[in-house]
């Protein structure tokens, strides 16, 4: 069974602009020559379509059942036609097949039936991010299993024996998650556990018993629990019993259960800066080492009988995968590879076979499967558009720049190619969400297209980014908007420092908490760049704090603990608002926004607009009808790159 991986959290509750490359049927773009202006280059240079008909690929989240139950397919998600669907990949190789046919909003593959052809996919109303768990029957029929008309919901896992599935559901308590226990023949529904409120669940063992829950205490402390579903109670379960007492800060993580459901593995920071993996039997509570490294471990699980443990580190900004043996305590060797990381590995239900992604900055996610008993692995897939030559792409390197009180910051740096003192580029700060996100290295085909055209994008991890400690990630609680934003500042500084930048030619750009930096980096530092992109940047964070959507839940509280109480700090979050001192934006400012999107919504967009226009400072506004918190329609991701550049090129290239 696998781990609730897709529970709410401080860290996602303001989540990072995901870039996901989306394709477009075989178009015959001819390459570019370079833009007046950029730096000279051996390169050629691509569309904004060019790049997003790069096809994105992924693997349904189903564990072993993401394979088909002959073996012969792969359950995925992709982009093929411009909204995300499921498909069937042949193991063998070729074409996927298509099983959901959405023409709208995404629809995520999550997992076959243990016996047929049948499948569990996800889908929200264009953005809203009120999930339904649909059944795509094998005649193609589609039921929706959870039709509540603001329910959200997700799917947990199977079984033991495959008769039930399990699913997350707020149907009952928008702020409250329960456990529902689905029969996989008849869709009869019963509740296993019912949420009495303040916890999320986070992991449920493989034998349906045990379930983990998540109480957040502040965004630097919480609590994990432990429920016997065994017993009977009200709602069903009996009463959760602490797992982790402790004294101080300390935070936690469910990553999985073992598969013999006799231990939960956890990650704790207890012991230092980074979260390590400790293993708690669940019988007698005693804990032992399990993985420990100067970075957090990001995940920890076992394949279906416990042979094969996978492993990954966040090492500065890039996941290191292992797949260790544990019968010789040896990393497994695979070849046929090309260059990249390895990724979402998935076993198969005899272990004989594992499906995973590979990728690299310069190449998107595609998938793979390996025979594990001789390495050899296969490329199913190949998601970059054939038109684009992976030689004209840039590889990203880390830098670390020095910010106020000695604080060097982590960053991701893209040079463009021919970028030098004689030919100084343009450039971009590329803020991440959160407040508590991270830049990381790997595919983009904003990043790629941005530096593709002559742009060097800097992607900062000011203070109070994840990744680099516990110190330093909560260096900006309940001060955001001051060092954190100065870091960003600092950032276009060392830009400016570098002989190979043009240092009249520096823009701020980024996405949700990083749209909110853009936005304040021109309202409290007017002079610091040449011009802004706000990609649903929060500008009025009295609103936004007030208007947290109820399935939150308990996460809520941890993230006042870190912005603040707007029912006690409001006078500060007016502060540190961009709309309340936009008179003093000077910079020109592009805005992208989704109508349907719950986080930060349109009127936040809509009122820094209006501001800005009545300063007489050129302001441009591109709206889309049908996204929410990201954009995942391919037509859509073309209009914003197209809008990006030509108000880059405009506004920052002399």
């Amino acid at each position: 069974m696998t781990p609730i991986d897709r529970k709410v959290s401080v860290l996602a509750l303001m989540a990072a602009l995901s870039v996901v490359a989306l394709p477009r049927p075989a178009l015959a773009h001819a390459a570019q020559p370079a833009p007046a202006g950029a730096a000279a280059t051996q390169a050629r240079t691509y569309s904004a379509a060019q790049f997003f008909d790069t096809t994105s690929y992924s693997l349904a989240y189903g564990g072993p059942k993401t394979f088909s139950p002959d073996g012969r397919y792969v359950l995925i998600s992709s982009d093929r036609t411009g909204v995300f669907n499921a498909y069937a990949q042949p193991v063998a190789g070729g074409a996927p097949v298509q099983l959901t046919t959405s023409t709208t909003s995404a629809a995520r593959a999550v997992s076959y039936f243990p016996a047929d052809a049948r499948i569990l996919f996800t889908q929200d109303g264009g953005g809203d991010e009120l999930d339904h768990l649909f059944v795509r029957a094998e005649d193609g029929k589609v039921t929706d299993l959870t039709p509540g008309e603001k329910e959200k919901a997700d799917f947990v896992g199977w079984s033991d024996d495959g008769a039930t599935f399990y699913v997350l559901s707020n149907g009952r308590d928008p702020a409250a998650f329960d456990i529902l226990a689905y029969d996989a023949t008849t869709y009869e529904k019963r509740v296993v556990f019912q949420n009495p409120g303040g916890f999320m669940p986070a992991a449920l063992s493989p034998n349906g018993r045990w379930l983990v829950l998540d109480k957040a205490l502040t965004s630097a402390n919480n609590d994990l629990y432990l429920v016997d579903l065994a017993q009977t109670g009200e709602g069903g379960g009996g009463e959760p019993k602490l797992l982790t007492p402790h004294e101080g800060n300390v935070a936690y993580t469910a990553y999985d259960f073992t598969p013999d459901s006799k231990a939960v593995l956890i990650g704790t920071d207890e012991k230092g800066e980074f979260q390590q993996a400790i293993r708690h039997e669940v019988e007698t509570g005693r804990t032992t080492p399990l993985i420990a490294a100067d970075w957090d471990v990001s995940f920890v699980f076992y394949s279906p009988s416990g042979r094969y443990r996978v492993s990954g580190l966040n090492a500065d900004a890039k996941t290191e995968l292992t797949l260790l043996d544990t019968t010789t305590n040896r990393p497994v060797a695979l070849s046929g590879l090309p260059d990249g990381d390895i990724g979402s590995v998935r076993f198969s239900e005899d272990e004989g076979t594992i499906a995973f992604t590979v990728a690299s900055d310069t190449s998107p996610s595609d998938i793979f499967v390996a025979d594990l008993t001789t390495g050899r692995a296969t490329r199913l897939t190949h998601a970059l558009n054939p038109a684009i030559d992976e030689a004209d792409l840039v590889e990203a390197t880390i830098v670390r720049y020095p910010a106020e009180g000695g604080v060097m910051i982590p960053a991701v740096l893209y040079k463009p190619k021919g970028a030098s003192a004689a030919n100084p580029a343009p450039a971009i700060v590329l803020v991440h969400g959160g407040p508590g996100g991270q830049t990381r290295r790997g595919y983009s085909a904003m990043v790629q297209h941005l530096v593709n055209h002559g742009y060097a994008v800097l992607g900062a991890n000011n203070r109070g980014s994840s990744g680099y400690g516990k110190t330093f990630f909560h260096m900006d609680d309940r001060k955001h908007g001051e060092a954190d934003l100065r870091d960003i500042v600092a950032g276009g500084q060392w830009l400016r420092d570098q002989d190979w930048v043009a240092d009249d030619q520096v823009a701020v750009m980024g996405g949700s908490y990083g749209g909110y930096m853009t936005a304040a980096a021109l309202a409290f530092h007017p002079e610091a760049f040449e011009a802004g992109v706000n990609i649903f940047g929060v500008t009025n964070w009295v609103r936004t704090l007030e208007s947290i959507p109820a399935w939150w839940g308990a996460q809520r509280q941890a993230l006042f603990d870190e912005m603040g109480d707007p029912a006690t700090d409001a006078e500060r979050h007016r502060r540190i608002s961009p709309l309340f001192h936009a008179s003093n934006i000077r910079r020109p400012m592009l805005v992208v926004q989704g109508a349907n999107d719950p986080r930060v919504l349109q009127v936040e967009s809509d009122e820094i607009v209006a501001a800005v226009r009545a300063n007489n400072v050129p302001v441009e506004y591109v709206l889309f009808p049908n996204e929410g918190h990201g954009f995942t329609r391919r037509d859509n991701r073309i209009t914003a790159q197209e809008a990006y550049l030509k108000f880059l090129d405009e506004h920052v290239r002399r």
